[in-house]
């Protein structure tokens, strides 16, 4: 059996005729409303037409826009560089360079009532997630082996943390990631920032700092891809963006939240004098528990020593002893009252015994008259003439005949 033949591929596409295509489809999309930040201004002299550069927040991503100079305007008259906008375009690919952009007649610049409105509602959403679940905030550790410092690069921030850090404690260890900390690249930069710090494991938390600004300046620490970042970091993270009554968004979100840099370094690093204190002082509050633990025992000891029983010992067996001599004494009186009284009994039975006895009787001169057998006499038809008879007296006996 032979293989089927191989079927001949389909006439190729020119990249022409790609792009055509692809340009068609864009094409399709019509108007959108689009949302991002402005990189890059180019206004030409003379020339009606302006270029935008417009990044997206959250990605490492920027489009071209072209719009009329009366559009930009009538719409953004103060637009300048970093500033947020929403314009209203058509997207348009050019086939012969293959690039994208957008052709805008609407340009918006986002007010602060509408970006405060849009921060609340982000704030809700992330809040309704659990980002923050104040259960889930980590302590960071008593003393970091090394800090993470994501900030600014030369910024009064940097120097605020690493100055007042060192002064608390000289020996503490730094690794500093410098980002923008505004501007359309700065969400994408301090996201990376925050990875490659989080991926170290010598490092033991995470400071994000930044002085202070106006709520603009402060709006990359409010974006949502910043907040999920450091949501998802395995190491402690603190916020110290801007000043005490600033709160971006980051803020709820860090495990802890400081009210400026110089704060941060506060709550990181413990202050070595107040240590070397509080060390001195348990050390203090120890001996004196030591010292007063021994002279509460040796008072103890003391009061044992002078009890009779330890001071002298021989009381107990002196006294002892005399309990066992009276008690014999008392004993061998009691034996000799239970004699005497045992002998005056026996006495007085034995005369009793003795008065009742025959040989009482023998000696008040009586005799016994007994036959051969031993049968006493007591009448005389007992015995005839002839029968021995033996007549015990008082004192020794006769043997005798009846003669009648």
């Amino acid at each position: 059996m032979t293989d089927a033949p191989r079927s001949t591929p389909e006439e190729p596409w020119p990249v022409r005729v790609v792009s055509q295509k692809v340009g068609a489809w864009i094409a399709k999309l019509g108007w959108v409303w689009v949302d991002g930040q402005v990189a890059q201004i180019s206004r030409r002299p003379g020339a009606g037409t302006v270029f935008l550069t417009l990044r997206d927040p959250s990605a490492d991503l920027s489009l071209t826009v072209t719009t009329n100079r009366d559009v930009l305007d009538s719409g953004a008259p103060e637009l300048r560089e970093g500033a947020r906008v929403v314009l209203h375009a058509k997207p348009e690919f050019y086939a012969a360079r293959g690039t994208l952009s957008l052709r805008a007649d609407e340009i918006r610049q986002v007010g602060l009532g509408e970006l405060l409105a849009r921060l609340e509602k982000l704030k809700k959403l992330l809040a309704a997630e659990g980002l923050f679940d104040r259960a889930r905030k980590r302590r960071p550790p008593f003393l970091p082996q090394r800090i993470g410092l994501v900030t600014g690069r030369a910024s009064a921030a940097e120097r605020d943390v690493l100055t007042n850090a060192r002064r608390r404690w000289p020996a503490v260890e730094f690794r500093t990631v410098n980002v923008a900390v505004q501007g359309p690249g700065a969400v994408s930069q301090i996201v990376d920032a925050l990875r490659v710090l989080d991926a170290d494991e010598s490092v033991d938390v995470i400071i994000l700092a930044r002085g202070g600004g106006g709520i603009e300046d402060l709006l990359p620490f409010s974006d949502e891809a910043l907040c999920r970042a450091v949501f998802a970091c395995r190491t402690p993270v603190v916020s110290a963006i801007g000043h005490e009554t600033d709160a971006p968004l980051v803020d709820y979100v860090a495990d802890v939240r400081a009210s400026t840099p110089t704060d941060a370094a506060k709550r990181v690093v413990p202050d070595l004098a107040d240590e070397v204190r509080l060390i001195g002082q348990a050390r203090s509050r120890l001996e004196r528990a030591v010292r007063n633990l021994v002279d509460r025992e040796s008072h103890r000891l003391t009061l044992l020593r002078s009890r009779p029983v330890l001071a002298r010992p021989q009381v107990m067996v002196e006294q002892r002893a005399a309990e066992v001599s009276a008690l014999r004494d008392r004993a061998g009186r009691n034996l000799h009252h239970r004699l005497d009284a045992a002998t005056g009994d026996l006495r007085h039975t034995l005369a009793r015994l003795r008065a009742l006895s025959p040989a009482a009787t023998l000696d008040r001169g009586y005799a016994i008259v007994q036959r051969a057998d031993g049968h006493v006499v007591r009448v005389a038809g007992e015995v005839a003439g002839g029968d021995p008879l033996r007549v015990r007296l008082a004192e020794g006996e006769l043997t005798v005949t009846v003669d009648a």
